[in-house]
C-alpha cells in the first residue's frame, strides 16, 4: 500500500519531521457503521429501571356498576373530600397505575459484534484525517493546515492548564478556543480531543479547558471520538500515538493489502 505522509507540528506549532499514517487511516468514512456502534455501547452506560409492582393500585376505590350515567370504571370510596370519588387504581387516570411500567429484570444493553465494533472505530479514526467532516461538526479549524493533527511527544509531558491553552493557540486552535469560552448555552459543549500513548502526566488535564478531553490511545472508543453518534470530533494525535495505531488494521485494510500484493 502507498505511504501516506503527514507533518508533526511540535508543540510550538512549528513543522518537525514527517510521519507516515499508519493503514487504519485508510479505512472508508462509514457513518452508519460508526452510529450503530456508538448507540449499542452508549446503552451500556444506561441505568435500569423498575416499578413497585402495586405502585398506584393500593387504593380503596371500586366500581358503582351501571345506572348512574357515569362509567363504570372503579372510583376511589368515601365522600367531602377532594379524591372520593375520582376514578383510581387503573392506568390513564390521575393517580393511577403506569399501563406498561419498566421492568428492572429486563436486560437493556444492546450487543454489538467484536468485528463491527473494531470497523467503527477505524473508520471512526480515518475520519478524523478529513477536514471537511470536522468543519461540519462546528470546529473551527481554518487555520489548521495538516489533517490528521499530530503533535510530537512533548504533548505527553505537558501538566500545566496555561501550557496546554498556549500549544493550542499554536496549533491554529486559538477560534476553536474562542468558541469554547464563548459558549452561552447550558449544552455540555465538546472541543478538541488528545489522544496520547503515555497519559502519566497529561491526564491531570482532562476537561481543564471546557471541552478539550485527553484520552489514552488503549482505551479509545467511538463514543470519544463520535459524541452523540456524529462524526468527527476534532482530534490530536500524539506521535507516540500515530506509532502505535500501526498495529492496528481493520478488514477493509486487509482485503486492500491482499489486492496489492496479486497485483
Amino acid at each position: 500500500m502507498k505511504t501516506w505522509l503527514v507533518k508533526i507540528m511540535g508543540v510550538d506549532g512549528k513543522e518537525n519531521e514527517e510521519v507516515s499514517l499508519p493503514p487504519v487511516f485508510k479505512t472508508p468514512y462509514l457513518p452508519q457503521v460508526i452510529k450503530k456502534v456508538y448507540v449499542n455501547l452508549d446503552s451500556h452506560s444506561y441505568q435500569k429501571q423498575g416499578r413497585f409492582p402495586a405502585a398506584g393500585e393500593i387504593v380503596s376505590a371500586e366500581s358503582r356498576n351501571t345506572g348512574l350515567g357515569i362509567a363504570r370504571i372503579a372510583r376511589a370510596r368515601g365522600e367531602g373530600f377532594p379524591r372520593a370519588g375520582q376514578a383510581a387504581g387503573v392506568a390513564g387516570v390521575r393517580h393511577g397505575r403506569v399501563a406498561h411500567p419498566p421492568q428492572s429484570w429486563k436486560n437493556i444493553n444492546k450487543k454489538i459484534n467484536k468485528k463491527e465494533k473494531f470497523l467503527g472505530l477505524c473508520s471512526a479514526i480515518a475520519a478524523t484525517s478529513q477536514k471537511t467532516l470536522v468543519v461540519n461538526r462546528g470546529h473551527k479549524v481554518e487555520d489548521v493546515s495538516h489533517f490528521p493533527v499530530i503533535v510530537s511527544n512533548e504533548i505527553e509531558a505537558i501538566s500545566k492548564t496555561k501550557e496546554l491553552k498556549t500549544m493550542l493557540e499554536r496549533l491554529g486552535l486559538g477560534k476553536e478556543l474562542d468558541r469554547v469560552y464563548n459558549k452561552k448555552s447550558s449544552k455540555k459543549i465538546v472541543s478538541a480531543l488528545i489522544v496520547v500513548s503515555n497519559d502519566d502526566k497529561i491526564r491531570v488535564l482532562d476537561q481543564s479547558i471546557p471541552g478539550v478531553s485527553i484520552k489514552k490511545l488503549q482505551s479509545l472508543s467511538v463514543l470519544d471520538l463520535a459524541p452523540g453518534a456524529k462524526p468527527i470530533r476534532l482530534t490530536i494525535f500524539s506521535k507516540n500515538a500515530i506509532e502505535e495505531l500501526k498495529t492496528k488494521k481493520s478488514s477493509f485494510i486487509k482485503i486492500m493489502e491482499l489486492i496489492n500484493k496479486n497485483e
